[in-house]
């Protein structure tokens, strides 16, 4: 026989799958802020906003292009850091001839164990120089 699975009904309590009891007040991620569009010069400072929320707090992640985005935390030779907020800084936007890494569309990922909440596409482009 499986693992018994208990499900709220009318404000009973419930239980997960592994008999772990889930809180009520426990709630899965949602995004209270998408990023936006943002033009930004090559070698400024940008930031891709994203706030989420839900209980208990969601981790969130960013992808670009479909990629997941590597930050400070991962490396710390890198030039994006993932704040507390959940918002994505750019000490400086990398942009080169061949190399365009940080151009391209973004999305940032909210997560815990009720779920998962993905935000709006933005587009992060470099202005062109004259």
């Amino acid at each position: 026989m499986g693992p018994l699975a208990f499900i709220l009904v009318s404000g009973l309590l419930y239980f997960q799958a592994d008999g772990s009891r889930l809180r009520q007040e426990d709630s899965p991620p949602r995004i209270v802020e998408h990023p936006s569009d943002l033009i930004v010069s090559k070698g400024e400072p940008a930031t891709l906003n994203c706030k989420a929320e839900g209980r208990p707090t969601p981790t969130v992640e960013w992808y670009k292009d479909g990629e997941r985005v590597e930050t400070d935390k991962d490396d710390p030779r890198s030039h994006r850091m993932l704040l507390p907020s959940g918002s994505l800084f750019f000490l400086r936007i990398v942009h080169g001839r061949r190399s365009k890494p940080d151009e391209g569309a973004y999305v940032c990922v909210a997560r815990n164990y009720l779920g998962e909440a993905v935000s709006r596409n933005a587009s992060l482009e470099v202005a062109c120089e004259s």
